[in-house]
């Protein structure tokens, strides 16, 4: 084999190699598994002039299995509201998850909390996983918190989180569509 040869055969081996390798972590979990098909993790405290202590948390995940079934979503998400020593918060089950790029929207029952009125209502929270500036949106906005959502609906994300205090990670929707 001349040397011209063999620089075309580790050209494609190396290109044959990459593409391989690209397909892998595009579906995979770079564990040899699949990759879930989609999730929200991460904590942050909204901005509030006024010294109003806001956090969210959130451990939401969409399991590859169930990738066109967003209602098979499991994990919690977390939220309280503090000023002056009074307040409240909540912890909800997930029972929805839907992400597009670094925007995702999850909703939960209530199964947790110390303001009764939320006791099994469901909540709505979107998140825009923006880096430096992420935001974050609530289906309770302008209106009483106890009122219950639709599955997997919120409000648009519209408050800024404190900067320093997001790490807010959206995994993109991993839609795999049935072959005909």
């Amino acid at each position: 084999m001349n040397r011209r040869t063999k620089i075309a055969a580790l050209a494609a081996a190396l290109l044959i190699t990459a593409g391989a390798a690209g397909s892998a972590t595009a579906s995979g979990d770079g564990k040899g598994g699949d990759r879930e098909a989609a999730a929200l993790t991460g904590t942050a405290k909204l901005y509030r002039p006024a010294g109003d202590d806001i956090t969210f948390s959130f451990d939401a995940h969409l399991a590859a299995k169930d990738t066109m079934d967003p209602q098979a979503a499991t994990g919690t998400f977390r939220y309280s509201h503090y000023k002056n020593g009074e307040g409240g918060y909540a912890v909800a089950e997930v029972d929805c998850l839907t992400t597009g790029g670094k925007v995702a929207v999850v909703t939960g029952v209530v199964v947790d909390t110390d303001l009764e009125p939320l006791r099994g209502k469901r909540v709505g929270i979107s998140v825009h996983d923006d880096g430096k500036r992420d935001r974050l949106g609530y289906s309770w906005v302008g209106r009483d918190a106890s009122v219950e959502v639709p599955p997997c609906l919120s409000a648009a994300p519209f408050e800024k989180v404190r900067a320093g205090t997001g790490d807010f990670q959206v995994l993109p929707w991993h839609l795999v569509y049935p072959t005909e």
